[in-house]
């Protein structure tokens, strides 16, 4: 079967390896559509943290099951979106029901192969079935779950301001669920286009591009309360550092982003504040199930979402071409 491989930084290549054979307690799933992310692009570029090439991409997954394991509930045929954080069951944090920060957690496309593939096997318990929604939107689930568990975890509501800072797929997420729950959300970002998006595609409440004067127009914009909380999704470590002090007193900070570096902050301004500080670390099951809830009631813009494709064979040109800030992407899928 093909495969897109990242060789080494700057290179992919699709090659040819064995089809998978599904072990005790898998499914064969074909694969059909692989949303290509962040992650993706940090890997091809050759900064992605905990990584080792040559690797097999690829972890935003839909497709249709093949087989399955006597007794599954699943059926041949059936569109699926695949959860990709294989996590061991038995540890700390799987024993509190948090496989998503397990201690041996491995992410397909990341730490082992991935799916951007024609066929993968995987344990039943990451393959979560569709429910009447197509292989784009079963595509788009996991970018989409982070969004949603990270929004869950801060436990923002109706009654909360709410600042998303990065409007890039992850950023896009959270305003999409923080909106779903009722909140007040701003976007902040120094792209113009992707500011307008999430005005006209999610509705947010303001949009914000970055300048000399951004603090004194939130300022401004809040009566000085500035936000019960504030998600970054930057991938910047200075952008993470200054989204400090847009947090209200009494607010909460939640970092989406995950950067190779140490983040800091200025101690009394935290304490004086009573700054509750929050790491979110992908999803869970319950958010894959939120998202799929959400996009079957029509309040996630699946088709605005998906603004490039391609075919599997097209891969290894596209991926770096879509890395670009000038090619506009929000979502790229890949065919198969």
């Amino acid at each position: 079967m093909r495969a897109l491989r990242c060789d080494e930084p700057g290179k992919l290549s699709i090659i040819e390896r064995d089809e998978p054979v599904a072990g005790e307690g898998e499914a064969l799933v074909r694969i059909r559509r692989v949303g290509i992310c962040g992650t993706d692009y940090h890997i091809f570029h050759g900064n992605q943290p905990y990584f080792s090439y040559p690797r097999v991409i690829g972890h935003e997954l839909s497709g249709e099951i093949v087989t399955a394991p006597e007794g599954s509930a699943l059926r041949a045929g059936e569109i699926v979106s695949i959860k990709p954080y294989l996590y061991c069951g038995a540890c700390r944090a799987c024993r509190l029901g948090r496989t998503n920060c397990c201690q041996r957690l491995e992410v397909l496309g990341v730490h082992r192969d991935g799916g951007a593939c024609d066929h993968i096997a995987v344990p039943v318990r990451n393959v979560v079935p569709a429910g009447g929604l197509g292989l784009d939107e079963a595509a788009m689930v996991e970018f989409l779950a982070i969004g949603a568990h990270g929004v869950r975890r801060s436990g923002a509501g109706a009654q909360s301001r709410v600042a998303v800072v990065g409007a890039g797929p992850i950023g896009i997420a959270a305003a999409i669920f923080a909106k779903a729950r009722g909140a007040d959300v701003s976007v902040i970002d120094m792209n113009a286009r992707r500011l307008a998006f999430c005005a006209d595609e999610i509705g947010v409440d303001s949009v914000y591009e970055v300048s000399a004067d951004l603090d004194e127009r939130l300022n401004a914009a809040t009566d000085g309360d500035f936000f019960d909380v504030v998600f970054d999704a930057t991938g910047s470590p200075a952008a993470m550092m200054k989204g400090f002090s847009l947090v209200g007193h009494g607010g909460s900070y939640v970092l989406l982003s995950i950067v190779n570096a140490d983040i800091t902050f200025n101690d009394p301004a935290f304490h004086k504040r009573e700054t509750t500080l929050l790491g979110s670390r992908n999803a869970t099951r319950e958010d894959f199930e939120t998202v799929l809830a959400t996009m079957r009631a029509g309040k996630v813009p699946t088709r605005a979402l998906a603004s490039h494709r391609g075919s599997l064979d097209e891969a290894p040109q596209l991926v770096p071409a879509w890395s670009k800030p000038e090619a506009g992407v929000i979502k790229g899928l890949i065919e198969i």
